[in-house]
């Protein structure tokens, strides 16, 4: 078995019933989720990383609000989702505290404190990149561009830096 295709498929079944009974019919994996799985795993590889506990916090990480839980405490919810998810894989009481750790702590890269969460969080950031659409005023969006990249570790907000400028002088030309 492998885990991470159960978990990723399980996940895009719940993002399908999601879909289909709320009100606002969100697509997480196409606005999201697949942003931060395709980001996360980069980073992986790059910080040399577990890439199966990046992969399955990546995966899980918004698993809360997939499920109709609050932005506010989603990774508080999200953290004790995926444990039962995970524990009805067999998957080892070590991994799963990993994995659950990542997507306790994705919300920001400061409250990392190992390179797997420094991964999902990144990962988390960076799809607000690789998925940016308009809707707001330029100053908002430069707002929430300015947040999500000083929210970004150190190691990767480095590696970031030109991207981002870019992405900037583009999106935000006066």
């Amino acid at each position: 078995m492998n885990i991470v295709y159960e978990v990723e498929k399980y996940v895009k079944e719940q993002i399908e019933e999601y879909k289909n009974n709320s009100i606002d019919h969100y697509d997480f994996w196409n606005e999201h989720i697949k942003y931060v799985y395709e980001e996360s795993i980069k980073l992986a590889q790059k910080y040399n990383a577990d890439i199966e506990i990046v992969s399955l916090g990546a995966l899980l990480h918004d698993i809360s609000l997939i499920k109709g839980g609050t932005k506010e405490n989603h990774h508080i919810e999200g953290s004790k989702i995926a444990k039962t998810i995970l524990e009805k894989y067999n998957y080892s009481k070590e991994k799963i505290d990993r994995v659950v750790n990542c997507i306790y702590n994705h919300r920001n890269s400061k409250n990392a404190t190992n390179i797997e969460e420094i991964c999902v969080c990144d990962a988390d950031i960076l799809a607000h990149f690789d998925n940016i659409t308009i809707k707001g005023t330029k100053d908002q969006i430069k707002s929430s561009l300015e947040k999500d990249y000083n929210d970004l570790s150190d190691i990767t907000k480095e590696s970031f830096k030109d991207k981002y400028k870019e992405i900037c002088e583009k999106i935000l030309k006066e």
